[in-house]
């Protein structure tokens, strides 16, 4: 392979993706681009088709897309210097290059006349789409203004590409900068086995400490750093764990103070160049809320329906506070609230949850809600035998392989999953990569690395390629990884991103799958979290990792009961997010010079629990904000505008059956399959018969 990172074989070929390739690769990708467009640009006018038009621009993408995927990809989950080097070399040129495909004018001046010919007004629903989406999307990025503001535009979007990437590294390396090394067993008191385990393994994997006197190595990664804040008896542990979070992107080589008010500003004048008042304005303009405004007022109306019940939880946890240490009530302290909680929680439901942690092996929790997608999708969900490192070079990758062969992954940890139709009709295939690394970033995710097709005229259907990420509980040794419930959901919640891709039924790629707008697109993700709830979904991957024995009623009765514990504070959590993304971005973008963590603690005063130590602003690792020129910058919101979607939409599994094969197939046909074909409310009144109830979303969440 000359260009392996452009092979459009569907099996990757993981091993041949090396730095060195990166530059002359997306050098070519870049070329063949420029070329497909400048075909586009040079038609008749006169004899402009859908087909020359809007599916020829798709495919002249389709190279650079997949290979700068790629790359990207390798840069979240194997990040290397020499990796980080060749991406960094290469990212100016293609966010160049993508900045200027909608401010030139000669690809302007194609698709405005296709649009509005004889021939575009005659195509059929979902093509017409495909089409104003085309003109909204050239419009929204440019292709209207003039040149010296073209050229000010991309300007702006390669500098917010740079800062973006380095606020991610800066992110990734302050978090793998940081560790605890404790030899003092008595601070891991109250902590689970799993936790200490961890800690075990990790210093060991260091060279630290011996069989007889044994080090424990503490990582600011989710599951070291949940368990210790949860569980930790230790003050001291938890408050150093704590300090060490607050230093994620915040002084010294890694500080993203800076960065952030630059992001900012970048943002707003882009915002402004394009005709709007502020960023948030922007970025909404083709998604369900519309205006900055919209959504900031269906996050404060939220806030003003919690705010009761979230006074009263606070106060009623820091009461229990002071009765248990026999002191007046007042305001904990930040590394304590998560511990109190979870102490209280336990009291007063005779719940914990590392009593679920055995139900939750990761294999079993993956064959259950593979079979939860069989039976309600009406799919099968196989593994194909994988393989890594020197092996890789034996593997076949071509795409008529065999169900025996062997498919490359870019780790030893990955596995790798075929969808198919229960008539055999492949849909597609991805990756699973579900536990942590330093070299990886943190969260979880859902990406697209090929974009598969149901194929039109006489093309045959092209199968989805995608891929699910997580950093959950590793695995000790030889036993397997056992998982929070919360972990259970992060996976849960991918898969749903997975299946409304893998499933995606559009015949035009730009419509299809997740390309959707990105307050919809969180209702299939969030629905399916929905599962790791009920009874008969739960039984399907819920069974005990020795035994094999569900749920005990007894244990499953607890864990509903204490679902809501704390609603107010959960709740709230989420809406201050959203509430500090949505004023930073529309209110105070150009505030660059003033205190970063004095403002947003003031934004977001009434959403946060007070605390007696103040400790400084998330914005400086909130990556889902700033790691990216886009992400979910003025966006945040959205979880919770998807979750009223989805905490509706769940009513009907409920009430015809959660495991109801019909409803399913409904679900499938009428949300997962249609990608962007149809505007969201369309098609979600089409699955419910009618519009969202906002009341559905607080009484699941026990606040209604």
């Amino acid at each position: 392979m000359s260009h392996p990172f452009l092979d459009r074989s569907f099996h990757v070929r993981w091993s041949a993706l090396t730095p060195d390739r990166v530059e002359p690769d997306i050098t070519e990708a870049l070329a063949r681009a420029d070329r497909a467009l400048a075909a586009i640009a040079s038609q008749d006018r006169v004899s402009l088709t859908f087909e020359s038009v809007v599916l020829a621009f798709d495919a002249a993408m389709q190279d650079l897309h997949q290979a700068w995927g790629l790359v990207t990809h390798l840069d979240a989950v194997c990040n290397s210097p020499e990796l980080r080097r060749a991406h960094n070399t290469m990212l100016p040129l293609v966010s160049t290059f993508l900045a200027r495909v909608s401010l030139r004018a000669d690809l302007w001046d194609v698709v405005l006349a296709y649009s509005t010919s004889d021939a575009a007004r005659t195509l059929d629903p979902v093509q017409r789409r495909a089409v104003d989406e085309l003109v909204a999307s050239f419009k929204q990025q440019g292709a209207e203004l003039p040149l010296e503001k073209k050229a000010r535009l991309e300007h702006l979007e390669a500098e917010l590409s740079r800062v973006t990437q380095k606020y991610s590294e800066n992110v990734l390396d302050s978090t793998n900068a940081w560790e605890l090394i404790v030899d003092d067993e008595s601070w891991l008191v109250g902590l689970p086995q799993a936790a200490v385990d961890g800690a075990r393994a990790e210093a060991q994997a260091k060279g630290l400490g011996t069989v007889d006197a044994p080090s424990y190595r503490f990582r600011l990664k989710a599951p070291s750093y949940l368990a210790v804040m949860d569980y930790a008896a230790s003050d001291s542990l938890r408050k150093q764990m704590w300090e060490g979070i607050t230093t994620v992107g915040r002084g010294g080589t890694y500080d993203n103070t800076e960065l952030v008010w630059q992001i900012l500003r970048l943002r707003h004048e882009k915002a402004q160049l394009l005709g709007k008042a502020n960023f948030a304005d922007y970025i909404l303009e083709r998604r369900m809320a519309k205006t900055g405004a919209t959504a900031l007022a269906f996050v404060e109306d939220l806030h003003a329906k919690t705010k009761d019940a979230f006074d009263r939880e606070v106060a009623s946890l820091e009461q229990y506070a002071a009765e248990k240490e026999g002191r007046p009530r007042h305001e904990l302290q930040p590394w304590e609230i998560a511990w109190w909680m979870e102490r209280r929680r336990k009291e007063q439901y005779d719940f914990d949850e590392e009593a679920l942690r055995p139900y939750y092996s990761v294999n079993r929790v993956l064959a259950g809600m593979f079979q939860l997608a069989e039976r309600l999708f009406d799919v099968t969900i196989t593994e194909r035998p994988s393989v890594f490192g020197a092996a890789a070079s034996d593997a076949v990758s071509g795409a008529a392989s065999s169900a025996l062969t062997p498919v490359e992954v870019w780790h030893a940890t990955v596995k790798f999953y075929e969808v198919r139709d229960s008539d055999g009709t492949h849909r597609g295939s991805f990756f699973a990569d579900w536990h942590p690394r330093d070299a990886k970033r943190s969260g979880g995710w859902m990406n697209v690395l090929k974009m598969g097709s149901p194929g039109i005229g006489p093309c045959e259907r092209q199968p989805h390629l995608a891929l699910i990420c997580g950093n959950m509980t590793s695995p000790v040794g030889d036993a397997e990884a056992l998982l929070t419930h919360y972990e259970v959901r992060v996976i849960f919640h991918e898969f749903g991103h997975l299946l409304h891709q893998i499933l995606g039924d559009v015949e035009v790629p730009s419509l299809n799958g997740t390309r959707v707008a990105w307050d919809f697109v969180e209702l299939p993700s969030q629905l399916m979290e929905n599962f790791c709830w009920d009874r008969d979904s739960l039984d399907l991957f819920a069974k005990h990792h020795q035994t094999g024995d569900c749920i005990p009623e007894e244990l499953f009765a607890k864990m509903i009961a204490a679902r809501h514990y704390m609603g107010g504070v959960a709740m709230m959590r989420q809406l201050s997010q959203g509430k500090l993304d949505l004023e930073l971005h529309m209110h105070h973008a150009a505030d660059e010079g003033t205190d970063l963590d004095q403002l947003t603690r003031s934004l977001v005063r009434d959403y946060i629990v007070p605390t007696q130590t103040l400790g400084p602003t998330m914005a400086r690792r909130f990556s889902h904000l700033f790691s990216r020129p886009v992400g979910y910058a003025a966006s945040y919101y959205s979880y919770k505008w998807a979750e009223v979607l989805d905490a509706d939409a769940f009513t009907r599994f409920q009430r015809e059956g959660v495991l109801n094969p019909a409803v399913g197939r409904a679900y499938r046909d009428t949300i997962l399959s249609r990608g962007n074909s149809a505007a969201p409310e369309s098609l979600f009144r089409e699955f419910m018969g009618r519009d969202p109830d906002p009341q559905a979303l607080l009484v699941r969440a026990g606040l209604a």
